[in-house]
């Protein structure tokens, strides 16, 4: 009998918590994961950026470098990570990830050279790509159908809720321009030893697939599928049990490659603005525990979006939803661009930020389990990364680039809003492909 199918007796088993559907306590427990793996290194990335700079000097276009050589990395490694969660579960891929984690950040606080600022994010960003986002949401999109966006976006609200205590708490922790604190070094070394402590009890509660025990998606029964198929018939329908295209399906459809640009240009935009808020709002001469308050802000809002954009994806077609956050999210990168440069412009910027980065986020991820389901998700999402991380590598550089060339940040904003509006008009493109069972049946007929 392999681990994950343990006696009822154990605390982890499913059959002690079959009360409820085992997919909902899924929920928070990947919230939880995705707390310890992205907050410190995406949401407070530009909290490090400031220490890093007042520490050794680096300028802008250095710092961005750090996280565009991860994006080569993932774009690299992606099918491989893919191919890795569907081969051996997600269970075993975090566990694996969250201890190269671990590993990174005590490499972290250790840094004296820039080389080795790099090496320490790659080793960070390794563990990440695998054993956080892919693997996870492959494990939601196994336990969930029908209520697949609602659970994304439920756990990515968990994560948020405790990111919006945890990056204030980092700013405070490792501010430069405050003495007696304990400092980035000391920092990143806590959280490296957090992230191995918590590893081996998180991984213990996760579950791969609910067929393994005996359940099927959404916490439905045999009799539900039964009732639900005659009312189906009832009404001259079928009861669709989704696709499941392969790896080669997938890549012959536009829907992958639209759904991937979108992606990688709403994300590009993201991960641009996850590194340079915080050293543009100490630019100008804003402290670096404010310029915190702001992306704690713009992550509140996108906690409760998280859980609005999921109850819309699964009620309007995704990639019509898909468009509508992202326009926001570009709304509010040009209210920041050409806005005064005032708290009420950040905190403007914040709200529309945080609906359109919150809102599009579940359904950019569900949206491919339902257009190509749920056997092959992994290798998917992981060969989706390719094309997605080459244009991640470009955005912080770019904007690192263009602050350093003109000692603001106006250009660079302003293109990334532009891209931003581009992967709206992407998703809207993405309209789902047919199936490969309706390609079969009117080859034939």
């Amino acid at each position: 009998m392999s681990a994950e199918n343990q006696d009822s007796s154990s605390l982890f088993s499913v059959e002690r918590w079959k009360s409820a559907y085992y997919g909902w306590y899924l929920v928070p427990v990947y919230g939880v994961v995705m707390l310890v793996a992205t907050t410190p290194l995406f949401h407070a990335m530009g909290i490090w950026a400031v220490a890093m700079e007042r520490a050794f000097g680096w300028n802008r276009t250095q710092l961005s470098l750090a996280l565009s050589f991860t994006r080569v990395e993932g774009g690299i490694l992606g099918p491989i990570e893919g191919y890795l969660i569907d081969k051996f579960g997600t269970r075993r891929m975090v566990l694996i990830g969250m201890l190269i984690m671990g590993a990174g950040w005590v490499l972290f606080s250790r840094i004296n050279h820039l080389f080795v600022f790099y090496a320490a994010y790659l080793v960070i960003a390794l563990g990440q790509g695998l054993g956080s986002w892919l693997a996870l949401n492959t494990m939601l999109n196994n336990w969930f159908v029908r209520r697949r966006s609602f659970a994304m976006g439920a756990s990515n609200s968990f994560s948020r809720l405790g990111s919006l205590f945890l990056v204030p708490v980092l700013a405070w922790l490792v501010d430069p321009d405050i003495p007696h604190r304990l400092g980035w070094s000391l920092t990143a070394l806590i959280l490296g030893g957090i992230t191995i402590a918590v590893a081996f009890p998180l991984t213990r509660l996760l579950r791969n697939r609910p067929e393994d025990y005996g359940l099927l998606p959404d916490g439905d029964t045999h009799e539900d599928l039964v009732r639900r198929s005659r009312e189906a018939d009832e009404r001259g329908e079928t009861l669709e049990s989704g696709p499941d295209f392969t790896v080669s399906q997938a890549l012959r459809s536009r829907a992958f490659w639209f759904i991937s640009l979108g992606h990688g240009f709403t994300s590009m935009v993201l991960l641009a603005f996850m590194l340079h808020l915080a050293p543009m709002m100490t630019d100008q001469n804003y402290s670096l525990q404010t310029a915190s308050f702001v992306v704690s802000a713009y992550t509140a809002v996108s906690m409760v979006f998280q859980l609005i954009g999921g109850y819309v994806g699964d009620r309007i077609p995704k990639n019509v939803a898909l468009m509508m956050f992202t326009m926001c999210q570009a709304a509010g990168v040009f209210y920041l661009t050409f806005g005064p440069p005032t708290l009420v412009t950040a905190y403007g910027f914040a709200l529309l930020f945080g609906i359109g980065f919150g809102g599009r986020n579940p359904i950019s991820s569900s949206i491919r389990g339902d257009y190509f389901g749920r056997q092959h998700y992994g290798k998917i999402m992981g060969i989706s990364q390719v094309p997605m991380n080459v244009l991640l590598l470009i955005g912080p550089v770019f904007a690192g680039y263009m602050r350093d060339s003109t000692g603001t940040y106006t250009v660079a904003f302003a293109v990334l809003g532009a891209l931003a509006v581009v992967g709206g008009f992407c998703f809207l493109m993405a309209t789902k492909p047919r199936s490969p069972d309706q390609d079969r049946v009117s080859s034939i007929s």
